[in-house]
């Protein structure tokens, strides 16, 4: 028997697949922050679910003896001043480039994160994340724990942001997996999966036995009904855009297992 979920229509800017760039805003909201790593990085915040998973990738690949974390959550007064500093010191060309609006800021939105190689002296807007070392193992497994290099080179017209090879994004799994398998920017993958209507035809791919389904289920004005199986443990994620990403995880035979996760719930 299916139980209803209702979505509020501020639920579509909340989850880990949230959109933000020049076109979507980020809608401030209390975040609940923690930091990533070690005593020495605990000025750097995330979004809890993202900084324990970050912790565990680089605990995997030794990380933290070489890497630094630069950049994590910034509120929108940090990042006005950001903004105002590089226009001053760099101009507006570096800046419309390298540097995002505020409001537009997805380190607003405490799902990214800027790392750094470790080394004497790093730049705070452009640190040095090499495609070598312990910073390209970083890459390899980062979408193994839900993380995409989000502004990859050759997508600056989609992304409207430059290259930023130190720039990481949360997007959760199994999505970061799917970008980095279709070689997709986040701006990309929306609009992909919305040719996966919710109770239609999910986009399904199997990992560790299961079959996961990834659909698309665009938002009413005032409040979204979700008809679901109470039995299969899903995740509901709002796009920032017009609707919601829902991930569902069954079993390889197609039995349902107990349990469930909601992003946008409260």
């Amino acid at each position: 028997m299916n139980g209803t979920i209702a979505l509020r229509a501020e639920n579509i800017y909340r989850g880990s697949l949230i959109l933000v760039n020049r076109e979507y805003g980020y809608r401030e909201r209390k975040e609940d922050l923690a930091a990533p790593g070690r005593e020495e990085t605990a000025q750097t915040l995330m979004q809890r679910r993202a900084a324990l998973l970050l912790d565990s990738l680089m605990e995997v690949i030794g990380g933290w003896r070489e890497i630094v974390p630069v950049s994590g959550w910034r509120s929108y007064r940090e990042q006005k001043a950001i903004w105002e500093e590089s226009l001053a010191e760099s101009g507006r060309e570096f800046t419309e480039k390298y540097v995002a609006l505020p409001g537009h800021s997805e380190h607003q939105t405490g799902l990214a994160i800027d790392l750094g190689k470790r080394q004497e002296e790093i730049d705070f807007i452009r640190p040095d994340f090499p495609y070598t070392g312990i910073c390209q193992s970083f890459r390899k497994k980062a979408a193994e724990y839900g993380f995409i290099e989000r502004y990859p080179a050759g997508k600056e017209q989609i992304t409207g942001i430059g290259h930023e090879p130190w720039h990481f994004r949360y997007v959760g799994i199994p999505h970061a997996r799917i970008m980095q398998e279709k070689e997709m920017t986040l701006e990309e993958y929306i609009s992909f999966i919305r040719q996966f209507p919710y109770g239609d035809a999910a986009y399904r791919i199997r990992e560790r036995g299961r079959e996961i389904e990834v659909s698309y289920l665009k938002a009413q004005e005032e409040c979204t009904r979700l008809e679901m199986d109470p039995q299969v443990p899903y995740a509901v994620s709002g796009n920032n855009v017009d609707g919601f990403i829902i991930t569902q995880w069954r079993r390889k035979s197609g039995c349902a297992q107990s349990g469930r996760y909601v992003e946008v719930s409260s």
